[in-house]
């Protein structure tokens, strides 16, 4: 049976729920101060002292993310996480990981970006708020 996809408010909330998951669960990493993630950080400049001390920052910012995917999805949050979930795919392969770990997280910017897609693109600074 074919889903029907002329309900595109359902389709909203699986997109609201799998973007507020990716971040609060990377928000919850960061806060902890996951050591594997210190490479990613060395690897473009940041030394590890100064890495963990932004991974908490990086992780309350990651759960306001997810709050607001969640709660009220602007399309300025919408942009940031499709951003910053591009970047930190992306600097898997920078680090020296296989390019399959950045392929493996698509879904980390692909699935805000079609969540901003639902919502619009905005063509006008106030939309950012909208």
């Amino acid at each position: 049976m074919k889903p029907d996809f002329g309900n595109l408010r359902s389709v909203e909330w699986v997109l609201r729920i799998a973007v507020f998951g990716t971040f609060l669960g990377h928000g919850i990493f960061a806060l902890m101060v996951k050591k594997s993630w210190l490479p990613y950080f060395t690897s473009v400049g940041i030394p590890e002292p100064t890495a963990m001390t932004l991974l908490p920052l990086i992780g309350v910012l990651d759960v306001i993310v997810a709050a607001f995917a969640l709660l009220m999805p602007l399309r300025i949050v919408l942009i940031w996480a499709t951003f910053w979930g591009f970047a930190t795919a992306l600097i898997r392969p920078i680090s020296g990981e296989p390019i399959w770990d950045f392929v493996e997280r698509t879904a980390n910017w692909a699935a805000p970006l079609a969540l901003l897609y639902l919502r619009g693109i905005p063509k006008r600074v106030r939309e950012l708020f909208g």
